[in-house]
């Protein structure tokens, strides 16, 4: 099994930087990519971004040039820098793994959420 555990939220002014943290432990070698989804006041689960096993990352349209994806020895904890952060960035950040399951990719953990609030 993999556990996921979150760090790094906080109160931050409108143009400042925050660094979230996804430690993860357990079985980390079943990990096949990991993402970072938020959810802001009152609205849905959005991807924000993601890093696979190869390195590749994608991001949201939204924080695209803002944000960056990371990871440190191999799967040990992955990071969302987030730079020129904006009050719509307002939200609780999840981090979630996707496992390795034989010849399939499934759903796993998910981290249980930090809270990052952007002011005006």
């Amino acid at each position: 099994q993999v556990q996921l555990a979150e760090s790094g939220g906080g109160l931050v002014q409108a143009g400042g930087s925050l660094r979230l943290g996804c430690a993860a432990s357990g079985n980390i070698f079943s990990i096949d990519a990991m993402t970072w989804f938020r959810q802001p006041p009152g609205k849905e689960r959005e991807l924000v971004a993601s890093i696979s096993s190869g390195g590749s990352t994608n991001y949201a349209a939204s924080v695209k040039g803002r944000f960056t994806i990371s990871r440190e020895n191999a799967w040990n904890t992955v990071y969302l820098q987030m730079n020129s952060l904006k009050p719509e960035d307002t939200a609780v950040y999840y981090c979630h793994a996707l496992l390795k399951s034989g010849a399939f990719v499934i759903s796993g953990p998910w981290g249980q959420g930090t809270q990052v609030i952007v002011s005006s």
